[in-house]
């Protein structure tokens, strides 16, 4: 493991943190998922061949982090337990004697405004998927992973100017396309 790869790998951490909470919503599990893509990264350094970035690189396995921490998130529920508690007196606590919670329950926010995103990413969706492929993948990697314009250019090796038309195109026909099926659709 050489020092240039440590120093790079640690600057990279915040970006690949913010990345992951934004996909978990959770600072422990953003961190764990973090922590287990820089280790995959320095226990196979070899798998980096630099046909990429370093970023995009380590951006791929965090992917594949944060799908396993999001199905593994669906199968299981956690409590907080002290080491001398069970399961059940960890659940009895967050009840009075009476039946009543112990504190009120979070908003839940409004759940038709939640279906409705989700609507909406699904149709967002299939409008990127009419896109031409490189014209996607530029504006997903410009809008979704944020990369920086030289890093997106060095990766699909197309100049500055043509990255910038192409996510002005992509933005056009996203627009056209999100117009006519999703706020075409919605009440007036």
């Amino acid at each position: 493991m050489t020092d240039t790869l440590h120093t790079q790998l640690n600057a990279l951490r915040p970006a690949l943190y913010r990345f992951a909470m934004l996909q978990l919503r959770n600072d422990a599990v953003a961190e764990d998922v973090v922590q287990d893509t820089l280790i995959a990264a320095l226990e196979k350094p070899e798998r980096f061949a630099g046909q990429s970035s370093l970023r995009t690189y380590l951006t791929g396995i965090l992917k594949h982090k944060i799908i396993d921490a999001l199905r593994v998130s669906k199968r299981t529920r956690q409590f907080d337990a002290a080491e001398d508690q069970s399961d059940d007196d960890v659940i009895d606590a967050l009840f009075t004697a009476d039946g009543h919670t112990v504190e009120m329950p979070r908003q839940w926010g409004d759940p038709d405004a939640t279906l409705q995103q989700k609507d909406f990413f699904r149709v967002m969706e299939i409008c990127l998927e009419k896109l031409p492929a490189k014209t996607a993948r530029i504006f997903m990697m410009r809008e979704w992973l944020e990369l920086e314009t030289e890093e997106i250019c060095k990766e699909l090796n197309v100049s500055t100017s043509n990255a910038w038309v192409l996510l002005f195109r992509a933005r056009v026909k996203l627009r056209e396309c999100l117009d006519l099926n999703w706020f075409g659709n919605q009440p007036g």
